[in-house]
């Protein structure tokens, strides 16, 4: 199963609208910043980046949801523009409708 092309058109519009942080270091800053709302972490992503980006999300009282898209680093950088392993929604709008997706079609947050 893939992830339905509606969740990968709003991260494509979130990222065209300046509200995605993509990458390892822009994922940690807006954690740490508390700007995210919502990491999305690819199929493919590495163990030890999934584990730190848990780990950074649960931090401090952050609870932030973690989700592990079906969607391999290709297809989040098709959607969005740039390959990466990590994604940070940091916009509650977007994040409140991805969340409720993910949450309908996925077993819910990951754990590692």
């Amino acid at each position: 199963m893939t992830d339905d092309p509606k969740l990968l058109a709003l991260l494509g519009i979130a990222r065209r609208a300046g509200r995605l942080s993509c990458g390892h270091d822009g994922a940690i800053d807006a954690i740490r910043a508390r700007r995210a709302r919502l990491c999305l972490l690819s199929s493919d992503a590495a163990a030890r980046l999934q584990a730190e980006i848990k780990r950074e999300a649960a931090f401090g009282g952050r609870e932030i949801p973690v989700f592990t898209l079906h969607a391999g680093m290709a297809e989040i950088g098709h959607a969005t523009g740039l390959r990466s392993a990590v994604v940070t929604v940091n916009d509650e709008g977007f994040a409140k409708a991805m969340n409720a997706y993910l949450s309908e079609h996925t077993s819910g947050e990951v754990d590692l």
